[in-house]
């Protein structure tokens, strides 16, 4: 079948390794597609079944574009100066176990959330006063509100889900070209730009309990007459308490945000990387060789907001500058590909601390 108004481009990564590891082409032929310039889809070389059935995909105003390891060349990758990495103390590591914590306790069923049972990750925090859980951990994520007196902080906790469920939501998105990125819903974000742009995937599970846990938050600031809210999350849980860092505040004022994450997917684009660095103080940890931070691929549009600590084999935990910091110190130049990394990585440890209940 002939197509007039398709280009194809072909495109030898093996010499040009720093533009697989831009585009994150792990198996080949990798096929990415677009449309008007823009990313509508791809067929990773691995996934014969997904081949097949996209293949039928090429119309009128496609451009495929094929990039492989043993054809032509490509343009060099524009590289950005960055501020330089630095090491975190012992202390600024130590700050941030208590959220790590409450990051796992976010695994624990909401029962024992609610009564703040849960065992060593609730003992960790003793002092917390839970108002509100939900969620059942399967098509809804768990979740729980409360306030921790000793970090001053209401507390918005998500549960996060295994590496292997992270990469069957990216792959099953994968398999709709128009299921990648998508604007935020009005209704959840009014007045944030339609140029803003969120994973639906992890768009539509935040939606699922937003309404929810926006009211257990206004709750716990009005019992407590608290100040700041903290968001924690890991996995999943970190991409949805990402969104409720972006979410929360447009409906809350006179309160500080705020969001501790580890092991998160990349969840927007990168209008939605700039909007989180404008708006909210984030900082994302990511553990050594885990793979999930480097999904979904940049080659499909998706950047990660600024704030990366990442924690090195060593155990170092260094700053890394900037959105998405190429340095082999970093998460996006030690694993340049899923099959560089290491899944074992994922659930931490986090100084110390293994994510689960």
């Amino acid at each position: 079948m002939a197509y007039s108004s398709v280009r194809f481009f072909q495109v030898d990564v093996t010499e040009r390794k720093d533009v697989a590891q831009d585009a994150d082409i792990d198996a080949i032929p990798t096929i990415h597609i677009f449309r008007d310039e823009r990313m509508v889809g791809y067929i990773p070389g691995h996934d014969q079944r997904a081949f097949v059935q996209r293949h039928t995909m090429l119309t009128k105003g496609f451009i495929l574009s094929a990039l492989l390891f043993s054809l032509a060349s490509a343009s060099p990758v524009e590289i950005t100066k960055r501020q330089s990495i630095s090491a975190l103390s012992t202390s600024q590591i130590s700050s941030f176990k208590p959220f790590t914590f409450f990051a796992s306790a976010a695994y624990c069923q909401p029962a024992n959330t609610l009564a703040w049972n849960c065992g060593a990750n609730c003992a960790a925090n003793s002092d917390f006063i839970p108002t509100a859980s939900g969620g059942d951990g399967s098509s809804i994520q768990f979740w729980y509100v409360g306030f921790s007196p000793s970090q001053s902080s209401v507390i918005v906790a998500h549960q996060g889900t295994d590496p292997s469920k992270m990469w069957d939501m990216h792959q099953a998105d994968a398999t709709d070209a128009n299921a990648f990125l998508e604007s935020l819903d009005s209704s959840l974000f009014p007045g944030v730009s339609s140029s803003v742009e969120a994973h639906s995937g992890f768009a539509n599970e935040h939606a699922k309990t937003a309404s929810a846990i926006l009211s257990a938050v206004q709750s716990t600031i009005s019992a407590h007459g608290a100040k700041q809210v903290t968001l924690v999350g890991h996995s999943l849980g970190a991409a949805l308490a990402l969104l409720d860092g972006v979410f929360l505040p447009l409906h809350i004022s006179g309160v500080s945000f705020r969001a501790v994450t580890y092991g998160m997917p990349r969840v927007g684009n990168q209008a939605f990387a700039n909007y989180v660095d404008s708006h909210l103080s984030l900082t994302h940890i990511n553990n050594k060789e885990d793979i999930v931070p480097i999904v979904p691929g940049r080659f499909l549009g998706y950047h990660h907001p600024s704030g990366e600590v990442h924690i090195m084999d060593n155990n170092q935990w260094v700053s890394c500058p900037g959105q998405d910091n190429t340095s082999t110190d970093c998460i996006v130049g030690d694993v340049p590909n899923i099959f560089d990394g290491d899944e074992s990585n994922h659930d931490g440890p986090y100084d110390g601390v293994e994510m689960g209940c």
